[in-house]
Order: structure tokens, then C-alpha cells, then sequence
């Protein structure tokens, strides 16, 4: 049940987040979080094992539904962007159905992930439960410095922290019940403590 009415913005039909209360606010969300799928340089098992991390920490059933490679395409069109999606090869192979049950059920002990994924998938969930030690953790920091550049570190938690802010408002105005985008399996929503 959505916690406040999601009118529509002028010309749109589809909109997710409510714009017509706080516009502003409202678009440059919107336009942060296409930045995020643009810009990056993560594979989509990266990017999609830190995204659906933090999508069942948050508990947002839209993020759990969504699929990078397949719905990018058409959240662009909905925003108006005239950018063509950023789904080359360069991004990897979309990852199959396995892997995001993996990321959700046992990513720790699962053997699908390669160290950059898996470092991924962790540091999404430091950020999202650990925020105050993670900077002093100097192990972590050695170890992710070992598999990411500089400015993967930074595309990550940029990454990292708009699918936080996204999911957490989605979820907590009860929005993603609403979205056309449903888990696609009813069996990887985890409660999380």
C-alpha cells in the first residue's frame, strides 16, 4: 500500500517516485540515479551483485524485480533520455536468474562470484549496515584496493549509495508495491534484522 498518493507528472504515466510534490527534488533523483547506470564501468554481475544486495537490505520488492540489461532500456525512455543505455558487451554477460537467488540467499559462501563480484556484494552491504567502522577497516581497504582502481571505488559507492537512497524511498513510502516491476521470485525476498 502506498503511503502517499503517486500523482503523475505532466506527460507521464509511469512514474515510480511521486514528482509533483517536490519536483526538483524528484528529477534530480531521477537524473542522479541514470547518471549511476550510465556512467559506470562495473560489469552487470557487479553492479547487479552490490544492486541486489542492497535491495534486500532495504526490502524494496521494485529493486529485487528489476534487471539492469533488461529494464534499462526503457527507464531511460520513460525519463526522456535521448542517451542510448549503457548495456554494451563491455558490461559482461547479464547475469541469470541464479545469481541473483546466489546474491540473495548465500553470497558468502556461494562459489558464483569472482573476488571483484564478491567485494562488490560486500561493500554494498558495509555501506548499508556498517557505515560508521567501514572507514577504519583497514583489511577491507586493502583488499578492495587489490581488484578495484581508484575510480572503480568511486563508480562503485557512487553505485552503492543512490541505490541505497532509491530503494530506501521506494520502500519506505510503500512504492514499490505499486510498481509495474515485481520480484521475479517470490522466494529471494529475505527478511533482513
Amino acid at each position: 500500500m502506498t503511503r502517499i498518493p503517486v500523482l503523475q507528472p505532466v506527460g507521464r504515466k509511469d512514474a515510480v517516485i511521486p514528482h509533483v510534490y517536490r519536483p526538483r527534488m524528484a528529477a534530480a533523483m531521477e537524473q542522479l540515479s541514470a547518471a549511476v547506470y550510465q556512467e559506470t564501468t562495473l560489469t552487470y554481475r557487479e553492479a547487479e551483485g552490490a544492486r541486489m544486495r542492497i535491495a534486500h537490505i532495504n526490502g524494496c520488492l521494485m529493486c529485487q524485480g528489476y534487471r539492469i540489461a533488461e529494464h534499462l532500456p526503457a527507464a531511460l525512455q520513460k525519463m526522456d533520455s535521448a542517451e542510448a543505455p549503457n548495456t554494451g558487451a563491455n558490461r559482461g554477460e547479464a547475469p541469470a536468474e541464479a545469481f541473483y537467488r546466489a546474491v540473495a540467499l548465500d553470497w558468502r559462501s556461494s562459489d558464483q562470484f569472482s573476488n571483484r563480484e564478491r567485494l562488490a556484494i560486500e561493500y554494498a552491504e558495509r555501506i548499508s549496515l556498517e557505515p560508521i567502522p567501514l572507514p577504519n577497516d583497514e583489511a577491507f581497504w586493502q583488499r578492495l584496493h587489490a581488484h578495484f582502481s581508484d575510480g572503480e571505488i568511486a563508480d562503485l559507492t557512487y553505485s552503492i549509495t543512490t541505490w541505497i537512497a532509491t530503494g530506501r524511498l521506494v520502500h519506505a513510502l510503500g512504492l514499490d508495491g505499486a510498481c509495474a516491476i515485481a520480484p521475479a521470485h517470490a522466494d529471494m525476498r529475505i527478511a533482513q534484522p
